[in-house]
This record gives structure tokens, sequence and C-alpha cells, in this order.
């Protein structure tokens, strides 16, 4: 069976996402492309080789397909969502699933209603390489991980798009609508954690309603840690997107633009104005053949489709992590440690 899909929403995203189904064309055709400005949905559908119809209204789009991938912006997922799993539609969901709780369990409840797909792109859980060092710290292969941390770094003006300026339409600042995408990583990789900080800051990133940079720190009840750092803006980058394993006998570096994993081991102890000599393994080199995580996540979704299973990304997941940032910043504007 070769699926219908509608693609609901045609920013920078959309068509980042529109570039993923290339490798896909034998299970899935866009058979129609919506956006309420009509130039961008019909740009959208002249990257794709039907060039599918196009319309304002996605509501009048719902005919033509079986699948829905929704990309929009964060204050109107819960709405659109619910209209096209009503409407008995499967619906891939861009991040985070949705600005509140109550919209996220009335999308929950909508797709359990009608026995449909609801699923939530966080896409780097899709990685190969993260996927690899997830195994790698749930098997122990190195001893246990006593610390993960996590850099992203970039600059997130977004000029032509003031909803994400405005902490009301995205939900909240960086953390919600970026760095949720890295605490659902952290659960999916650590487990559920017992407690946490989050200290932030628009100092830099004055066009921020919320936070523009933020700092997370998790604590998990075996006493392992992790940290998340973000920023909408850097001028400059070192990091840039980093993930780190501090592991009992190594430590797993993930570098994500270089597309590598690399294992350190064999710190010399530290003797203080002495230089510290390590070992660098590479265990997994992708650069000659770049990992594509949206193209597998949009391949986990047809699965799930077709074989009636959960998708590993599920809103009810989903849900868990935007709880952790929501109780972190309670606990930021109390002044005290979120407790979960």
């Amino acid at each position: 069976m070769k699926h219908k899909l509608i693609l609901i929403g045609c920013g920078g995203m959309a068509k980042q996402h529109a570039s993923r189904f290339e490798a896909l064309f034998d299970r899935v055709d866009i058979t129609a492309v919506v956006d309420l400005d009509i130039s961008k949905a019909q740009a959208v559908s002249d990257l794709l080789p039907n060039h599918p119809p196009v319309f304002t209204d996605y509501k009048e789009a719902l005919p033509f397909g079986d699948l829905v991938l929704q990309v929009l912006p964060h204050q109107l997922h819960a709405e659109v969502t619910i209209d096209c799993l009503n409407a008995g539609k499967h619906v891939l969901a861009e991040k985070p699933l949705a600005n509140t709780r109550e919209e996220c369990l009335a999308m929950i409840e909508a797709a359990k209603r009608n026995n449909r797909i609801l699923m939530v792109a966080y896409c780097m859980r899709f990685h190969p390489i993260l996927r690899e060092m997830r195994r790698l710290i749930k098997e122990k292969v190195y001893g246990e991980c006593f610390q993960l941390s996590i850099w992203t770094e970039q600059l997130t003006i977004s000029e032509d798009k003031p909803w994400v300026h405005d902490r009301k339409t995205l939900g909240g600042g960086q953390l919600f609508s970026h760095g949720c995408h890295y605490i659902d990583l952290i659960l999916w990789m650590m487990g559920k954690p017992i407690s946490g900080t989050h200290v932030s800051t628009n100092l830099g990133t004055p066009w921020m309603d919320r936070e523009g940079t933020s700092n997370v720190t998790l604590s998990f009840p075996n006493g392992a840690l992790a940290y998340h750092f973000g920023t909408w803006g850097a001028r400059g980058t070192r990091m840039g997107y980093s993930f780190h394993a501090h592991c009992e006998k190594a430590m797993l570096d993930f570098k994500l633009f270089e597309n590598k994993l690399y294992l350190r081991t064999n710190t010399d102890e530290h003797i203080p104005d002495m230089p510290e000599g390590q070992n660098e393994t590479v265990l997994i080199d992708m650069t000659g053949s770049p990992a594509k995580p949206t193209v597998e996540e949009m391949r986990h979704f047809l699965d799930c489709v077709e074989n009636g299973t959960a998708p590993e990304t599920s809103p009810e997941e989903s849900l868990e992590g935007l709880e952790i940032i929501w109780k972190l910043y309670e606990a930021e504007e109390k002044g005290c440690i979120a407790r979960f």
C-alpha cells in the first residue's frame, strides 16, 4: 500500500521535511500541501516531483490523504492535530506536542478515540549515532554513566516569525521550543529524574520574551546527573552540538557536525601543572554518509501506521518531557529546586 500524505505548514521546517521523502517515494506520495501563505505552499509543492495541489485551508485538503505531517507554529498544534485525527488521519506532529498540558491530553484522547497513530517529531532519537550511544549507556558497556551533558549553540533570531519571540505563542522560551528535543533525549537515555534546576536569561537575545539561553541540571535516583546548555544567541561556537557521556571506564563524545562518535579513555590522574594524556578512538564515523534522522523518523511513522504499533516518540512520553520543563520553569520562578 502506498500512503497519501498531506503536508500542513510550509515554513522553514517544512522545506526540510520535504527533502526527507525522496528515499521513501516507494511508500508515500505527498498529495496536498497547505499554508496560509499560498506562495509558501506553492514553493514546497514545486520541490516535489508530482507537484501536489496547494491549499490555504487545511480542512479542504483532508480528503486528499490518509496521513498528515503537521509542521505549524506551536500555538496551532492542538487544534489542527485534533481536527486531523477526528477526520481519521494518522498524524506526525512537530514538537513540542502542544503549549499546555490540557491541549496535550486532548490530542492524546483524540488519537485514542479515533484509533489513529499520533507521533511526535523528535527526530534526534532516530540519529543512528545517538541510538548507538544510548545502547552503550543502557547496556553499561563502559560502566555506569554518571554524567550526560548536551550543548546546543545556535543563533536564532527569526525576524520573519514573531510568534517565536512571544512566550504565549511559543509556549515558553528556547528551552521549551528547542530544548525539548534534548530533555527528551536525556530522559530516553537516562530515565526519569527526581529533581532539577533551571537558570536562564534573555541577555544576548533581547528579541526573546522569555529565555534565549538556558541551563538545566537534572539528578536521577541512582545518583547520576545530566546537564543541558542551549542558546539562541551564539555569535560563535566551539561546542556546536555536542553530547558527552562520562562513564566509569570511558567517555563517549558525539560531535553532531562531525558525524563522529569518539571513545576517550585512559585520562591520567590530574596532577597540577602537568598535561593530561588520553587515548582517542573513533567508534563511528559517518562523515562519508551523513545521517538523515528525519528520513528514519518518517520510515518509523509509516511502519507504525502499517503495523498498528505505538511510535517510539509517543505523545505520552512527549508529555512527560514537557511536564519536566514546566516544573523547571515553575521552580525557577520560585527560586527553588524542582521535584519530579
